[in-house]
């Protein structure tokens, strides 16, 4: 299928990668949490969005360049980490009662979710050792081939999106009435971000 071997086994590995706990599931589900729906669907486009640009990044070569260049992706790790840490720290340090971290306006959301998925380079990597398992070098046709890869990527992140912020947004109808808990769950949020941004650095 467009130069695709086994395109079942990328939506199924796609799926898994989506599952796997990380940044980016932490931001779809505390934007929804603190502005609902149309907040959790913003979050889901800037995924989406991020995915995007490191897909095309990882066909441009740029993990190989990164790979090459240990100090260059270094750099971008501490940048993702910091970013991260920064985000974990403003929501323990945030007063019960005080304004959402994560809110605003649907643009906000929007850009928070892509620039956390946008910070993490090993994303890049992924896409990169991934492609070439289920394309075939003599059938592939170039752009069309890759273009299909990243269609297919962002269908499933929007599907998985919209059902994440569909499921938290019905469980977080009952914890609104108990703000206490809400309360607890945003500062392990912010705990589980600073612990997402120290392994960004430190696990290879």
């Amino acid at each position: 299928m467009l130069g695709v071997t086994d395109y079942d086994a990328f939506v199924i590995a796609f799926t898994i990668f989506l599952l796997i706990p990380g940044p980016g599931n932490l931001v779809l589900i505390t934007s929804t949490t603190k502005g609902g729906l149309q907040a959790g669907l913003a979050a889901t486009v800037g995924i989406i969005l991020g995915d995007q640009v490191l897909c095309w990044l990882a066909v441009a070569g740029v993990a190989a360049v990164l790979t090459a260049y240990p100090t260059a992706f270094q750099a971008v790790q501490w940048v993702g980490a910091a970013y991260l840490a920064w985000l974990g720290a403003k929501m323990l340090l945030a007063k019960q009662g005080s304004a959402p971290i994560l809110n605003i306006k649907p643009y906000h959301y929007l850009r928070q979710a892509f620039f956390i998925t946008l910070l993490n380079p090993k994303a890049i990597v992924f896409y990169m050792a991934f492609f070439p398992l289920v394309i075939d070098p003599v059938r592939q046709q170039g752009l069309l081939t890759f273009g299909f890869l990243a269609i297919t990527i962002a269908a499933l992140a929007f599907i998985y999106g919209l059902i994440a912020t569909l499921l938290t947004h019905f469980f977080a109808e009952r914890m609104r009435r108990n703000p206490r808990a809400g309360f607890v769950l945003e500062k392990l949020a912010g705990l589980c971000l600073i612990g997402f941004g120290v392994r960004l650095v430190f696990t290879r």
